[in-house]
């Protein structure tokens, strides 16, 4: 089967492992390419547009919204949209290459149901909402108040896991890792 015009989708809460799980898809597979989503949040300090997000102004994203330049967008908080842009996509298949898609639950089933059976979708599941609370504690990063949101918000987007076409438990990352492989290396073909 051929690669051309697939997607690989890969969603799960804040703290699940999620970009250490996409990291080591993007190193075993060399027809893997980040898509890189749009965004109307400033720029931190060790970010690249183009490289880490799009950065757009909020006006600027609302425009591109009327363009339907967006495949999927989300208005995440009041005025700080997210979003896959189809020149994105275009550019990663004119490569020959798949797109592979770092986004929220949310994000994740708005892709799934655009792109269909040329789409492979994967929930990364926390072991439990203890284990990622002390995840996202040791990250250094979250204030009490932060902490509360992403914990709340990501019991909610644990009610959507089974709506994905596969589900790894991070419980153990060797595991985790193998099992992401093997799920892509057989949606591929390879």
């Amino acid at each position: 089967m051929s690669s051309e015009g697939k997607v690989i989708i890969v969603s799960a809460p804040s703290g699940s492992g999620k970009s250490t799980l996409i990291n080591e898809a993007l190193q075993k597979f060399p027809q893997l390419e980040f898509s890189v989503s749009a965004c109307s949040r400033p720029k931190r300090e060790h970010e690249i547009d183009g490289q880490h997000y799009y950065f757009l102004t909020v006006e600027q994203f609302k425009e591109q919204i009327q363009q339907n330049l967006f495949v999927e967008w989300e208005e995440v908080y009041p005025n700080n949209f997210y979003g896959t842009k189809q020149s994105e996509i275009d550019r990663i298949w004119q490569k020959g290459n798949v797109a592979m898609f770092d986004v929220d639950v949310k994000g994740g089933l708005n892709l799934k149901k655009y792109f269909g059976n040329k789409a492979l979708s994967i929930f990364i599941q926390p072991p439990s909402i203890e284990v990622l609370k002390e995840r996202l504690q040791n990250r250094g990063t979250e204030t009490p108040e932060t902490l509360n949101k992403r914990l709340s918000k990501a019991e909610y987007e644990l009610s959507f896991a089974n709506q994905f076409d596969k589900i790894i438990l991070n419980d153990d990352l060797k595991t985790a890792q193998q099992e992401i492989v093997s799920i892509i290396a057989h949606f591929l073909g390879c």
